[in-house]
């Protein structure tokens, strides 16, 4: 639908109230009839922001068991409501069509990935876990008690809280690894 010259929105900021064109002026026909896709959610779950350590909260709105929506919470203490340009983006985390959802491998010196199911992946990993355990297992060194590994570290990621990095700390402190690190957030 075309509009007329008079309805242009710099016509009818230059002659109406709304000099500045903030409310009236600078709305369509069809920006009048929008409403936010919050308005329709089911419920609304806080949550806490993946990508880095400050650790932004998120109103994350929810219809029909789906996310339509994902927000700073103005409730927050820390971010008071705002969200840096990835965590605006963090709807597209779980609801990108590309998310992978199964487990990839690609078996060394191959070129294809292939799909496993979780219990074989999970076994591999434990395999490899006690393999290099083993190998890289230290008694002693410089004649002292170390019962150590230095081929096995942890690098904990800025998303887990203070409590995931203490149990992250106490698996690979019980391992025998030594190089263990955390960004863990307040």
């Amino acid at each position: 639908m075309a509009l007329s010259p008079l309805e242009w929105p710099v016509l009818r900021q230059l002659r109406g109230p709304d000099r500045l064109g903030r409310g009236k002026a600078s709305m369509s026909h069809r920006s009048e009839t929008l409403e936010p896709r919050t308005v329709e959610a089911d419920k609304v779950v806080d949550s806490v922001c993946p990508f880095c350590a400050v650790g932004c909260a998120q109103r994350v709105f929810v219809k029909d068991g789906k996310i339509t929506q994902i927000e700073g919470n103005p409730a927050s203490p820390v971010s008071r409501g705002r969200l840096c340009p990835k965590g605006s983006a963090s709807k597209q985390l779980v609801t990108s069509p590309t998310r992978v959802t199964k487990v990839r491998y690609r078996r060394p010196h191959g070129t294809e990935w292939e799909d496993l199911d979780l219990d074989t992946a999970m076994d591999m990993i434990a395999d490899r876990v006690v393999k290099t355990r083993k190998q890289f297992w230290e008694w002693e060194a410089d004649g002292k008690r170390t019962r150590r590994t230095l081929g096995i570290a942890s690098l904990g990621g800025a998303t887990l809280d203070n409590e995931e990095n203490y149990l992250m700390k106490k698996l690979y402190t019980a391992m025998g690894a030594i190089q263990i690190e955390n960004q863990a957030r307040i």
